[in-house]
């Protein structure tokens, strides 16, 4: 597993967010002393790619009811082996969404990450207190399509962006939120 693009997708992440310095650093710490980083079962924890996929309008998001978690999350999961975090993502997207045409939201035509997270995944059965080093991509989702969800999830949802906030949803969500209109915004405007 190479993860020189990965560091490399971090160094060019952080030169974009600074104020993000210390967010990078933690990620950047387990790539970089953990060959095995990708795999779910490295200590203390691993690298997972996730997808703040919104419509075609930029005006809601997709969300899903995590089964394990109970909660309404961004699509994402673990890399299992595979360094390509963008693939990752995508791959998570389509598998908890059931929507196939997504297109990443990037800088120079390539998949960059938008967000970064780290989080604590609490013990259950069978598997102890990990972290994941979460990189996030945003997502655009074609229209027309109908979301389904995976046996992973309760629910898959569209939510207006305007009312993440109100909802019982974790923190990194509504920073993800902000980060998108931004970006959204933005990219109208050129």
């Amino acid at each position: 597993m190479d993860r020189k693009p990965l560091l490399e997708l971090l160094d060019r992440y952080e030169a974009r967010h600074p104020e993000e310095a210390a967010r990078v650093a933690r990620v950047r710490g387990l790539v970089a002393a953990r060959a095995d980083c990708f795999e779910r079962s490295c200590p203390p924890g691993h690298v997972t790619g996730s997808a703040f996929v919104v419509s075609a309008d930029g005006r809601r998001t997709l969300l899903v009811h995590h089964r394990k978690l109970d909660r309404w999350l961004q699509p994402g999961g673990h890399a299992d082996g595979e360094s390509d975090v963008a693939q990752v993502a995508l791959r998570e997207a389509r598998e908890e969404t059931g929507i196939d045409a997504l297109t990443f939201v990037g800088t120079d035509g390539e998949p960059a990450p938008f967000d970064l997270d780290v989080h604590e995944i609490p013990a259950r059965p069978g598997e102890p207190a990990h972290e994941h080093h979460d990189v996030r991509f945003l997502l655009v989702a074609a229209a027309g399509q109908e979301a389904r969800a995976s046996e992973e999830s309760h629910a898959v949802r569209w939510f207006e962006l305007d009312e993440i906030g109100d909802l019982d949803v974790d923190e990194s969500v509504v920073r993800m939120t902000r980060k998108a209109q931004a970006l959204l915004r933005a990219r109208s405007s050129d």
